[in-house]
């Protein structure tokens, strides 16, 4: 039976872009697994604390861990695994302030501290990741934020260099160009990328689109 793992981040709630282009790769990969079982992990509702990593760093150099530092190396070793029990991963990631979210970093840091992700160990060779990415404004070549958005590199680098997937990302930007009296001109170029992105998960989720290099 094929399983997807489905990490979501995103503050929105309903209005969440990234929830949205996701539950189009998830309808697409459902169609594409008959059978196939997902499984969820959405870091807002169930968040991860900072502390926890912290803890399991700790037991790293700990001659007697602590209770505290046994748990967070247990809870990390949990992540772990669901991620590695996984054929494929969808991963919502939305730009906030620049930058990757806590929440996610926060739940990468965690799988570093497991042996079985440690550096050069590519634990995700050959395991198909698609990164659905959402951006309110525009940082694609031409624009007047271009380069701002330090997430996609980090998070090409950390799925795709440092653990060894095969990465499909899935850009969507100008998401704020409905809401943005200053956006109104944008909207049309808005709409147009939004539709592309829901083209690009239903190919990636029924496993019809090469990954990124």
């Amino acid at each position: 039976m094929s399983t997807l793992y489905r990490v979501d981040t995103s503050v929105q709630a309903g209005t969440s872009v990234t929830h949205e282009i996701a539950d189009e790769f998830e309808s697409a990969w459902r169609a594409a697994h008959p059978g196939g079982e997902v499984t969820r992990r959405d870091l807002v509702h169930t968040p991860l604390s900072p502390a926890v990593w912290t803890e399991a760093l700790a037991a790293r150099e700990a001659d007697h861990p602590t209770a505290a530092q046994t748990a967070a190396v247990e809870f990390a070793a949990a992540l772990a695994t669901e991620v590695l029990a996984a054929d494929a991963l969808v991963i919502g990631a939305p730009l906030y302030n620049w930058g990757v979210s806590e929440h996610l970093k926060c739940w990468i840091d965690m799988l570093w501290t497991d042996p079985r992700f440690a550096p050069r160990t590519y634990p995700l060779t050959g395991t198909p990741v698609t990164l659905v990415v959402a951006r309110g404004g525009g940082t694609s070549p031409g624009a007047p934020q271009e380069g701002w958005d330090h997430s996609v590199p980090f998070l090409r680098h950390t799925f795709g260099t440092v653990f060894g997937a095969e990465v499909t990302l899935i850009e969507t930007e100008l998401t704020l160009a409905e809401h943005s009296p200053a956006m109104a001109h944008l909207r049309d170029r808005a709409v147009a990328l939004r539709a592309n992105s829901h083209a690009l998960a239903r190919a990636a989720g029924a496993g019809t689109v090469r990954p990124a290099a």
